[in-house]
Protein backbone atom coordinates (compact mmCIF):
# COMPACT_ATOMS: atom_id res chain seq x y z
CA UNK A 1 0.00 0.00 0.00
CA UNK A 2 2.89 2.14 0.98
CA UNK A 3 4.27 1.92 -2.66
CA UNK A 4 1.08 3.74 -4.40
CA UNK A 5 1.67 7.03 -5.60
CA UNK A 6 -1.69 8.99 -4.66
CA UNK A 7 -0.35 8.28 -0.94
CA UNK A 8 1.75 10.82 0.70
CA UNK A 9 5.11 10.02 1.87
CA UNK A 10 5.82 9.13 5.19
CA UNK A 11 7.50 11.75 6.56
CA UNK A 12 8.49 9.79 9.97
CA UNK A 13 9.68 6.40 8.32
CA UNK A 14 13.05 7.16 8.82
CA UNK A 15 12.61 7.12 12.44
CA UNK A 16 10.16 4.82 12.69
CA UNK A 17 10.60 2.00 9.69
CA UNK A 18 7.09 0.10 8.76
CA UNK A 19 7.98 -3.19 10.85
CA UNK A 20 8.63 -1.19 13.63
CA UNK A 21 5.19 1.04 13.04
CA UNK A 22 3.57 -2.36 12.57
CA UNK A 23 5.01 -3.87 15.80
CA UNK A 24 4.16 -0.42 17.34
CA UNK A 25 0.29 -1.22 16.84
CA UNK A 26 0.66 -4.93 18.11
CA UNK A 27 1.84 -3.75 21.48
CA UNK A 28 -0.82 -0.66 21.29
CA UNK A 29 -3.38 -4.14 20.59
CA UNK A 30 -1.63 -6.45 23.27
CA UNK A 31 -1.56 -4.15 25.93
CA UNK A 32 -5.00 -2.85 25.74
CA UNK A 33 -6.32 -6.27 25.83
CA UNK A 34 -4.90 -6.82 29.17
CA UNK A 35 -5.89 -3.81 30.83
CA UNK A 36 -9.62 -4.26 29.24
CA UNK A 37 -9.14 -8.07 31.50
CA UNK A 38 -8.28 -6.01 34.28
CA UNK A 39 -11.27 -4.27 33.60
CA UNK A 40 -14.03 -6.84 33.26
CA UNK A 41 -11.95 -8.80 36.41
CA UNK A 42 -11.36 -6.40 38.96
CA UNK A 43 -10.61 -9.02 41.34
CA UNK A 44 -7.83 -10.46 39.33
CA UNK A 45 -4.64 -11.35 41.29
CA UNK A 46 -2.07 -8.62 41.44
CA UNK A 47 -3.54 -5.92 39.40
CA UNK A 48 -1.02 -3.84 40.47
CA UNK A 49 1.97 -6.52 39.44
CA UNK A 50 0.43 -6.38 36.13
CA UNK A 51 0.03 -2.53 35.71
CA UNK A 52 3.64 -2.45 36.70
CA UNK A 53 4.33 -4.96 34.28
CA UNK A 54 2.82 -3.32 31.25
CA UNK A 55 4.67 -0.13 32.29
CA UNK A 56 7.73 -1.69 32.83
CA UNK A 57 6.67 -3.42 28.66
CA UNK A 58 5.76 -0.15 27.37
CA UNK A 59 8.96 1.70 29.07
CA UNK A 60 11.77 -0.79 27.47
CA UNK A 61 10.11 -0.78 24.16
CA UNK A 62 10.08 2.90 23.55
CA UNK A 63 13.66 3.09 25.27
CA UNK A 64 14.74 0.95 22.50
CA UNK A 65 14.52 3.49 19.70
CA UNK A 66 18.04 4.85 18.66
CA UNK A 67 17.85 8.25 19.82
CA UNK A 68 15.52 10.87 21.55
CA UNK A 69 13.61 11.26 18.32
CA UNK A 70 12.92 7.35 17.47
CA UNK A 71 11.94 7.22 21.51
CA UNK A 72 9.78 10.12 21.73
CA UNK A 73 8.11 8.78 18.59
CA UNK A 74 8.02 4.84 19.67
CA UNK A 75 6.34 6.65 22.95
CA UNK A 76 4.07 8.84 20.70
CA UNK A 77 2.65 5.53 18.43
CA UNK A 78 1.76 3.66 21.07
CA UNK A 79 -0.05 6.22 23.25
CA UNK A 80 -2.27 7.23 20.16
CA UNK A 81 -2.97 3.51 19.67
CA UNK A 82 -4.03 3.12 23.25
CA UNK A 83 -6.46 6.11 22.62
CA UNK A 84 -7.82 5.08 20.05
CA UNK A 85 -8.83 1.50 21.42
CA UNK A 86 -9.92 3.35 24.56
CA UNK A 87 -12.00 5.45 22.05
CA UNK A 88 -13.40 2.57 20.57
CA UNK A 89 -14.24 0.42 23.66
CA UNK A 90 -15.65 3.04 25.24
CA UNK A 91 -18.13 3.22 22.93
CA UNK A 92 -18.85 -0.21 21.68
CA UNK A 93 -19.14 -1.19 25.42
CA UNK A 94 -20.93 2.09 26.91
CA UNK A 95 -18.38 2.67 28.94
CA UNK A 96 -17.65 5.68 30.69
CA UNK A 97 -14.05 5.23 31.72
CA UNK A 98 -11.19 2.57 31.61
CA UNK A 99 -9.34 3.72 34.79
CA UNK A 100 -6.55 1.01 33.96
CA UNK A 101 -5.80 2.87 30.55
CA UNK A 102 -5.85 6.70 32.00
CA UNK A 103 -3.30 5.43 35.09
CA UNK A 104 -0.55 3.57 32.28
CA UNK A 105 -0.87 6.33 29.83
CA UNK A 106 -0.44 8.88 32.64
CA UNK A 107 2.43 6.81 34.24
CA UNK A 108 4.40 6.46 30.70
CA UNK A 109 4.51 10.21 30.44
CA UNK A 110 4.91 11.75 33.74
CA UNK A 111 8.80 10.13 34.11
CA UNK A 112 9.11 12.66 30.61
CA UNK A 113 11.12 15.76 31.51
CA UNK A 114 9.49 18.99 29.70
CA UNK A 115 11.84 18.86 27.25
CA UNK A 116 11.29 14.84 26.43
CA UNK A 117 7.29 15.74 27.04
CA UNK A 118 7.71 18.70 24.32
CA UNK A 119 9.11 16.38 22.07
CA UNK A 120 6.53 13.25 22.46
CA UNK A 121 3.71 16.04 21.98
CA UNK A 122 4.89 17.09 18.53
CA UNK A 123 5.10 13.29 17.42
CA UNK A 124 1.82 12.97 18.69
CA UNK A 125 0.11 16.07 16.67
CA UNK A 126 2.01 15.29 13.67
CA UNK A 127 0.68 11.73 13.62
CA UNK A 128 -2.53 13.17 13.96
CA UNK A 129 -2.26 16.13 11.72
CA UNK A 130 -0.15 14.39 8.59
CA UNK A 131 -2.37 11.00 7.02
CA UNK A 132 0.78 10.16 5.44
CA UNK A 133 2.96 10.10 8.61
CA UNK A 134 2.98 6.84 10.63
CA UNK A 135 0.56 5.23 7.83
CA UNK A 136 1.93 1.62 8.39
CA UNK A 137 0.41 1.68 11.85
CA UNK A 138 -2.55 3.22 11.19
CA UNK A 139 -3.42 0.52 8.10
CA UNK A 140 -2.12 -2.07 11.51
CA UNK A 141 -4.02 -0.23 14.55
CA UNK A 142 -7.11 0.17 12.07
CA UNK A 143 -7.19 -3.26 11.12
CA UNK A 144 -7.42 -4.70 14.71
CA UNK A 145 -9.55 -2.56 15.83
CA UNK A 146 -11.96 -3.01 12.98
CA UNK A 147 -11.81 -6.72 13.39
CA UNK A 148 -11.89 -7.01 17.17
CA UNK A 149 -15.17 -4.72 17.02
CA UNK A 150 -16.35 -7.17 14.47
CA UNK A 151 -15.46 -10.18 16.30
CA UNK A 152 -17.11 -8.85 19.46
CA UNK A 153 -20.55 -7.85 17.38
CA UNK A 154 -20.41 -11.72 16.04
CA UNK A 155 -19.97 -13.14 20.01
CA UNK A 156 -22.74 -10.97 21.16
CA UNK A 157 -25.48 -13.12 22.64
CA UNK A 158 -27.80 -9.56 23.20
CA UNK A 159 -29.07 -8.41 19.86
CA UNK A 160 -28.98 -5.46 21.39
CA UNK A 161 -25.39 -5.49 22.03
CA UNK A 162 -24.45 -6.63 19.12
CA UNK A 163 -26.19 -3.53 17.32
CA UNK A 164 -24.45 -0.99 19.08
CA UNK A 165 -21.44 -2.50 18.38
CA UNK A 166 -21.78 -2.60 14.55
CA UNK A 167 -23.21 1.41 14.90
CA UNK A 168 -20.06 2.05 16.95
CA UNK A 169 -17.48 0.06 14.22
CA UNK A 170 -19.63 1.62 11.42
CA UNK A 171 -19.26 5.53 13.04
CA UNK A 172 -15.93 4.88 13.39
CA UNK A 173 -15.34 4.02 9.56
CA UNK A 174 -17.42 6.83 8.31
CA UNK A 175 -14.89 8.88 10.83
CA UNK A 176 -12.10 7.82 8.99
CA UNK A 177 -13.39 9.19 5.50
CA UNK A 178 -13.82 12.39 7.42
CA UNK A 179 -10.89 12.81 9.14
CA UNK A 180 -8.52 11.66 6.20
CA UNK A 181 -9.41 12.57 2.94
CA UNK A 182 -6.63 10.93 0.92
CA UNK A 183 -6.36 7.70 3.19
CA UNK A 184 -9.69 7.33 5.57
CA UNK A 185 -11.02 5.47 2.67
CA UNK A 186 -8.50 2.71 2.00
CA UNK A 187 -8.35 2.35 5.38
CA UNK A 188 -12.18 1.65 5.87
CA UNK A 189 -11.43 -0.74 2.56
CA UNK A 190 -8.55 -3.04 4.37
CA UNK A 191 -11.08 -3.23 7.18
CA UNK A 192 -13.92 -4.68 4.97
CA UNK A 193 -11.95 -6.73 2.99
CA UNK A 194 -10.37 -8.42 6.35
CA UNK A 195 -13.99 -9.01 7.48
CA UNK A 196 -14.99 -10.79 4.62
CA UNK A 197 -11.55 -12.66 4.77
CA UNK A 198 -12.46 -13.85 8.23
CA UNK A 199 -16.10 -14.70 7.16
CA UNK A 200 -14.69 -16.94 4.19
CA UNK A 201 -12.36 -18.18 6.02
CA UNK A 202 -13.29 -19.48 9.72
CA UNK A 203 -16.43 -21.59 10.06
CA UNK A 204 -17.09 -20.18 13.19
CA UNK A 205 -18.13 -16.51 11.33
CA UNK A 206 -20.96 -18.70 9.20
CA UNK A 207 -23.89 -18.43 11.76
CA UNK A 208 -26.61 -15.85 11.46
CA UNK A 209 -25.33 -13.23 13.95
CA UNK A 210 -22.17 -12.31 11.89
CA UNK A 211 -24.12 -12.66 8.62
CA UNK A 212 -26.85 -10.56 9.99
CA UNK A 213 -24.01 -8.03 11.56
CA UNK A 214 -21.97 -7.96 8.33
CA UNK A 215 -24.96 -7.18 6.26
CA UNK A 216 -26.13 -4.35 8.55
CA UNK A 217 -22.85 -2.46 8.78
CA UNK A 218 -22.44 -2.44 5.06
CA UNK A 219 -25.71 -1.03 4.64
CA UNK A 220 -25.22 1.38 6.89
CA UNK A 221 -22.10 2.36 5.00
CA UNK A 222 -23.73 2.27 1.92
CA UNK A 223 -26.54 5.12 2.98
CA UNK A 224 -23.80 7.19 4.76
CA UNK A 225 -21.43 7.59 1.68
CA UNK A 226 -21.45 9.05 -1.77
CA UNK A 227 -22.62 6.32 -4.30
CA UNK A 228 -19.29 6.29 -6.51
CA UNK A 229 -16.96 6.33 -3.20
CA UNK A 230 -18.83 3.50 -1.79
CA UNK A 231 -18.36 1.41 -4.99
CA UNK A 232 -14.67 2.65 -4.84
CA UNK A 233 -14.14 1.15 -1.33
CA UNK A 234 -16.18 -2.01 -2.64
CA UNK A 235 -13.68 -2.61 -5.42
CA UNK A 236 -10.54 -1.84 -3.41
CA UNK A 237 -11.57 -4.14 -0.61
CA UNK A 238 -12.77 -6.70 -2.96
CA UNK A 239 -9.34 -6.70 -5.04
CA UNK A 240 -7.77 -7.81 -1.56
CA UNK A 241 -10.29 -10.34 -1.49
CA UNK A 242 -9.51 -11.47 -4.25
CA UNK A 243 -5.87 -11.75 -4.11
CA UNK A 244 -5.91 -13.37 -0.38
CA UNK A 245 -8.36 -16.12 -2.35
CA UNK A 246 -5.67 -16.42 -5.34
CA UNK A 247 -2.68 -17.05 -2.92
CA UNK A 248 -4.81 -20.06 -1.38
CA UNK A 249 -4.24 -21.55 -4.15
CA UNK A 250 -2.67 -24.38 -4.84
CA UNK A 251 0.45 -24.09 -7.45
CA UNK A 252 -0.91 -25.30 -10.65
Amino acid sequence: MTADPAIPVDRLAALASPETQRLAAHMAHDTFSALFRLALEPSADSPDATMEALRVQCSNWCSAGEGEDAQALRLALLIAGLDQWGLAYTQAFNLTALPALSRLLGDLRSPLSPTADARFQTFFAQIEAHEGDAVDFKIELRRNIHLALWHAMSASEDPADGERIVQTLGSLMLALVARMPTLGWRLLADGLASIQIRLLSDPAFSGEVSQNGTQQLFESLRRALPPEQYRGILAHAGQAVLSWQQRRRPAQ
